[in-house]
């Protein structure tokens, strides 16, 4: 049997819509970052970037689940001694959401160059109107 594999010319991208309000962050994140990479379609190839854009609104109605929004914490150090900076998720959701859901589908990319192309074709946003109408792209619904 012959293993069908994609070349970078042949990628057709296509554009998805997420809709997060009411979903945990993280089951959104998983499928965004599943359709940046192109895990859904059939044509998947491991070395090839054909994943798909994708849109994220709603992004500050997504809901984190259990205690995370008291305990859960986003870390940055500056290098220097005593630059640690800690944001509870509580805060970084209310005034942040958008970085909040980059961070999870960041996190759940794979760690290789194909990484960042993928990010670039990842757009979120707060509520729900998005300026990609010309793009025609399709809501995505769970199979």
């Amino acid at each position: 049997m012959s293993t069908t594999l994609a070349k970078k010319e042949t990628v057709e991208r296509k554009w998805y819509i997420l809709d997060a309000a009411g979903k945990p962050l993280g089951h959104t994140a998983v499928i965004a970052a599943d359709l940046l990479r192109g895990k859904r379609k059939p044509t998947y190839t491991p070395n090839v970037d054909c994943g798909d854009f994708v849109i994220i609104i709603n992004a500050e109605k997504a809901v984190l689940t259990g205690k995370k929004l008291e305990q859960k914490y986003y870390r940055r150090h500056s290098g220097w001694v005593g630059g640690l900076k800690e944001v509870k998720y509580a805060k970084l959701m209310a005034e942040r959401p958008e970085f909040a859901m980059e961070l999870a589908v960041k996190g759940m990319m794979a760690k290789n160059n194909l990484n960042r192309g993928s990010l670039k074709r990842l757009r979120i946003y707060r509520g729900a109107e998005h300026n990609h109408a010309a793009q025609k792209p399709v809501v995505w619904t769970e199979a």
